[in-house]
């Protein structure tokens, strides 16, 4: 029975996960329209809802374009790699606290394990394998340019990262999702309690993400479409999915430690049924990672790319130090309290 209870958790997680992905395109097209002052996509569908599986037909119908030098197999599983780890981190990531279907109290998570921070750091640190490969099996200049950059600014902005994330992990105590969100229970959110770790954690994010102003790793005027320049078909299509998928499970990670993921204050004590708090807590959380995701798109149309320089000092010369500053501030305030 458990087996076919995580079966079926796996398999409504993907449809959901795929399903959003595919319509956070629409969604970053239509707000980059109106950002612009002009139409987004409207003619496939009503207001332009089939869009997206119009492009999934279009990308599947494309011809598969490997250049002659390019090492093939290489070439074909690096999309692979990069959509397979933006899917993959969303298997700790608790959703709802628990419901109960059929006389069975199933948790509202894939897999609840007591290392999840540390599976998440170890998975986004396997994405990068899918840019590198990528940029060195096509035997492109532009190609190989993005993959380093994208190797450089990922290593840079891990660092900042894992240890923003050890601050929310000294207040918890614990390296398990579901209990760092339940210590979030009322207001306890960890952006009050960790606002410059907060910040940190989403600045690294979009950096994680290869998404504006830290898209270097594609950026159109130097590197034509950098690390994916050979790429056509469904494998850019992987590539174009993995950068929403890894966008979305990005705002997912961030609701979860610091937005007190699935937790709703007063939801406890509203007087609605066990099933109805289950279903509430779920949307909860949809609402969340949904209003993380806006952020992200409205970021990407607003502030300009880096220069290189730039992001590199930002990294190293700024962020780890604010990040250590964050730790031992935690750690002291830990011991005074």
């Amino acid at each position: 029975m458990e087996i076919l209870i995580a079966t079926i958790k796996i398999a409504v997680v993907l449809f959901v996960l795929l399903t959003a992905v595919a319509y956070i395109t629409l969604l970053e097209r239509r707000v980059a329209a109106a950002i612009q002052n002009r139409v987004g996509p409207n003619r496939v569908g009503w207001n332009g809802l089939l869009q997206p599986l119009a492009d999934v037909l279009k990308l599947v119908t494309k011809e598969d374009i490997v250049p002659k030098a390019a090492n093939r197999f290489i070439h074909d599983l690096a999309p692979v790699i990069s959509i397979g780890v933006a899917l993959s981190t969303f298997a700790v990531i608790p959703f709802g606290d628990s419901i109960n279907l059929f006389g069975h109290d199933v948790k509202l998570q894939i897999a609840s394990v007591n290392v999840g921070i540390l599976y998440i750091l170890a998975l986004t640190s396997l994405g990068v394998y899918g840019v590198t490969l990528s940029g060195w099996s096509s035997n492109s200049k532009y190609s190989l340019l993005g993959g380093l950059r994208s190797s450089a600014q990922l290593i840079s902005y891990e660092l900042a990262m894992g240890l923003s994330i050890i601050g929310v992990v000294m207040i918890s105590g614990t390296l398990q999702l579901d209990k760092i969100v339940e210590a979030q229970a009322g207001w306890r959110w960890n952006i009050f309690l960790q606002p410059l770790g907060f910040i940190l954690f989403v600045i690294s994010s979009f950096a994680e993400t290869n998404r504006l102003p830290f898209d270097l790793p594609e950026a159109e005027p130097e590197l034509v479409a950098g690390y994916h320049t050979e790429y056509s078909g469904l494998k850019f299509g992987l590539f174009y999915l993995s950068e929403y998928a890894s966008m979305l499970t990005a705002s997912a990670i961030i609701s979860t430690l610091y937005l007190g993921g699935w937790q709703v204050p007063f939801l406890a004590h509203s007087g609605f049924s066990p099933e109805w708090i289950s279903v509430l807590q779920v949307l909860g959380f949809c609402l969340k990672v949904s209003l993380v995701v806006f952020f992200f798109i409205a970021i990407r149309w607003t502030i300009p790319r880096f220069r290189y320089d730039q992001l590199m000092n930002l990294g190293w010369k700024v962020m780890l130090p604010l990040a250590v500053v964050n730790l031992l501030a935690t750690g002291l305030l830990i011991l005074v309290s």
